[in-house]
């Protein structure tokens, strides 16, 4: 094996540097920015994905859906969004079958959801994760600590 400096390397490779990965939070505010950008422009859901069989939800997709806008990000392809399914869109964003189910399903929009309404869905998942920790914060504070004052 030869070594070889950058400087060399940069004659006969493209090197680029290595950005740092999007966290979950970033890749679903790119996503809903995606969308806002579009705002009002349809885009098709998936028909009932919870009547599609559980080994076959990972392959549904549409074309100009919420899901073809994201992977026609270049950005969010080069951070590792395979493809517009269903299971691939799960993985990379790191969301729930029903969190999916919310932003996608035919049975909450109807046979096409507006853009910008399906950002302001994809902000709620990126807000909800956040605001549940939160309430569950204040629920301790306000029942946990007058209980152990009363117990103790």
């Amino acid at each position: 094996m030869e070594f070889k400096r950058p400087e060399q390397l940069r004659d006969i490779a493209d090197l680029r540097p290595t950005l740092p990965a999007m966290t979950r939070e970033e890749r679903l505010a790119r996503w809903a920015d995606l969308l806002d950008r579009q705002a009002g422009r349809r885009l098709k859901t998936l028909d009932e994905i919870e009547f599609v069989p559980v080994d076959k939800r990972a392959a549904l997709r549409a074309d100009d859906s919420p899901l073809s806008i994201a992977y026609a990000d270049p950005v969010l392809r080069e951070e590792g969004l395979a493809s517009d399914r269903l299971g691939d869109a799960m993985a990379f964003f790191n969301i729930s079958e029903h969190e999916a189910h919310r932003v996608l399903c035919s049975c909450m929009h109807g046979r096409t959801v507006d853009a910008g309404r399906a950002a302001q869905c994809v902000r709620a998942i990126s807000n909800g994760r956040r605001e549940l920790v939160a309430s569950t914060a204040v629920a301790v504070a306000l029942f946990g600590v007058p209980l152990l004052l009363y117990l103790f």
